[in-house]
């Protein structure tokens, strides 16, 4: 690759690959482009092999120069992939197999004939859906700031992020002044999507106009179960990160940044490694960037998995080499961080925003969003939801779009019980919650916390203390155990919540639960511990019935809780089929002498005692007839 180095190369380069983009995506006629959703869902899913496939096809038929085949960054719709796009049309295919890519071959890129079977259907009107435009998951969404190109660059071509305008606002920013560069991005409003939502320019001036070294450093830990955005946004679209960091480092006067991002992103890593060794050779990394006196070069440091790292001094610890454990706060990372030196911490989704705004201008970001909280957010919707996936939503939009309009509801229209924003810090929100707007300030109000993004829903199946002590007993895996009251006081909340959940809690258990949650809060070093106990107060606030109903009567409401609960054989409804028994793994399940409806047949029984609560017997039954009591 020739090396752009200066402005008129690289818009030289932007307009020859935008064209090349705009000729992928309005092909000339009798051309086609296929694209296939290379995240790591859909990579598990086989969509490595769905490409290959075609690939093979494309030169088997000698249709080299009329059609192309690659992979791009995530189409978010997770329940629905693998995903296979076909330009110009933009018919989008859904849950595609290898085994379907030669009818897809042979019917729509040799024929022009749209293979209905492999269409979406809406679920409200049962019509088949050809354009992804038009199905409900994506009308609410605002995709193109934080995953600007994902579903439509190719995250190993650094062209493609070039063409799509890769770069514009780097090359902005080098003709402004640091202070004028930080200034767009207070005026902005763009705040940190890492959890706490400081300004992120605010964050940035913070750091003193010297000489001595300084180190930008992007936090792609992302320990929170269930989250996977900043995963996908490196996976989708490496270079925005890249760039957001090159004008982050430019800002603060830093000639280094520091990548840190878990080991168990393996794709991620990859991409990103990529990205970085190809804008070295291009020149848009290294000396003199685009002709001017700025130099910067970009580092990947690999994180075992600590939760704990995502906290920005013990992240800074673990680049050192050190273990990773929060310092005490000040000095603050700006003044002292990385080597002693100063340094800012943003997450990857902040990062990705900064170029939007350098290459749009201040003004386009802030009109998105509430006045408490400017642009987008991308959210990992899972758990009770019919459309599980990643989400970039304008800030305003209300947990009710989040969940019905965009994740379409609960399974088996099961009643929602409770949303829980922020993961093991946040908060589980109610009913009289859903109409709460996405912005920083009202989820704090409603009791939660917008966190780094995870969201995960919850029906009337959830036991709301179960979901607490799931949560605690993670925090107590990953606390680094350098400060006692969360290294001993979430470990002692662990065992109150075993104890409710055995059967064996009292009224007294409930009160030291609240009493040491509230402790542990105040008390404790770092954001870790100060928001461990978020999900115990958020849940004995919204379900105290359900914590009464535990230790007062010893029963799970939910039927969740195993010591709590057992396995019925509702005699009315039980056939005699003998498949319950013959499933059981104990054989606890036997004949009564009481005559099922079936002829010859007899009622079956579970021996409790003997019982381990599997619930194979439960799940195998083909006439309901086994319930949870």
């Amino acid at each position: 690759m020739a090396k752009i180095t200066n402005e008129k190369e690289l818009q030289a380069r932007f307009e020859h690959c935008g064209s090349c983009l705009q000729k992928k995506f309005h092909c000339e006629p009798g051309h086609k482009a296929i694209v296939v959703c290379g995240g790591t869902g859909c990579l598990s899913a086989d969509s490595q092999e769905i490409i290959n496939k075609f690939q093979e096809l494309i030169k088997k038929n000698g249709l080299e120069d009329k059609v192309t085949a690659n992979i791009v960054g995530c189409f978010g719709f997770c329940s629905q992939g693998p995903f296979v796009k076909v330009f110009p049309e933009e018919t989008l295919y859904v849950k595609v197999q290898v085994k379907d890519v030669e009818e897809l071959f042979e019917k729509d890129i040799l024929n022009n004939e749209v293979v209905t079977r492999l269409l979406f259907v809406d679920p409200q009107t049962k019509e088949h859906v050809q354009k992804q435009h038009d199905i409900n998951f994506y009308k609410l969404q605002r995709r193109d700031i934080a995953l600007h190109g994902n579903g439509e660059i190719d995250p190993e071509d650094v062209n493609e992020a070039i063409g799509n305008g890769a770069f514009q606002g780097l090359n902005r920013a080098l003709h402004m002044s640091r202070k004028e560069v930080i200034d767009e991005v207070l005026k902005s409003g763009l705040r940190g999507r890492g959890g706490a939502g400081f300004p992120t320019g605010r964050k940035w001036s913070f750091v003193p106009d010297t000489d001595e070294p300084k180190y930008m450093i992007c936090n792609g830990d992302e320990g929170d179960p269930g989250a996977f955005m900043d995963r996908s946004i490196i996976e989708g679209n490496p270079c925005a990160v890249i760039e957001g960091m090159m004008i982050a480092g430019y800002a603060i006067g830093a000639q280094n940044g520091y990548f840190y991002v878990r080991a168990e992103y393996p794709i991620a890593v990859k991409r990103l490694a990529k990205a970085i060794k190809d804008l070295e050779e291009l020149g848009i990394l290294g000396d003199h960037i685009l002709g001017t006196d700025f130099s910067f070069r970009c580092h990947i440091r690999l994180g075992a998995g600590a939760f704990v790292c995502g906290e920005e001094t013990a992240l800074i610890n673990s680049i050192e080499g050190k273990r990773g454990m929060p310092r005490p706060r000040p000095p603050f990372p700006a003044v002292k961080g990385l080597w002693d030196h100063p340094s800012v911490v943003n997450n990857v989704e902040t990062l990705a925003c900064v170029p939007y705004i350098l290459r749009e201008g201040w003004e386009k970001f802030a009109t998105i969003g509430t006045d408490d909280t400017k642009g987008t957010k991308v959210f990992a919707l899972g758990g009770k939801v019919n459309n599980v996936g990643l989400v970039e939503v304008p800030m305003g939009t209300t947990l009710r779009q989040l969940i019905y309009d965009i994740g379409g509801g609960i399974p088996g229209n099961k009643k929602f019980k409770a949303i829980q924003t922020g993961g093991p810090s946040g908060g589980c929100l109610t009913e009289k919650d859903l109409d709460t707007p996405i912005d920083f300030g009202s989820l704090v109000a409603a009791g939660s916390m917008m966190g780094s993004g995870g969201a995960i829903v919850m029906d009337e199946d959830n036991c709301m203390v179960d979901v607490a002590k799931f949560y605690m007993t993670f925090i107590c895996d990953e606390s680094c155990g350098k400060c006692s009251p969360c290294r001993i006081g979430t470990k002692r909340c662990l065992d109150i919540l075993t104890k409710i959940c055995d059967g064996k809690g009292t009224l007294k258990d409930l009160e030291d639960l609240k009493e040491l949650s509230k402790f542990i809060q105040s008390n404790s070093l770092c954001a870790l511990g100060q928001t461990a106990t978020n999900p115990i107060l958020s849940t004995m606030k919204a379900f105290p019935e359900e914590y009464e109903a535990h230790v007062r009567e010893h029963k799970c409401p939910a039927h969740v809780c195993k010591k709590m609960m057992e396995y019925y054989i509702v005699p009315e409804k039980c056939m005699g089929c003998t498949l319950c028994s013959r499933n059981c793994p104990v054989a606890c399940i036997g004949l009564t002498d009481k005559p099922a409806k079936i002829p010859g047949k007899f009622i079956h029984q579970i021996d409790v005692s003997k019982c381990v609560k599997c619930g194979s017997c439960m799940s195998g039954c083909k006439f309901g007839a086994i319930i949870k009591r």
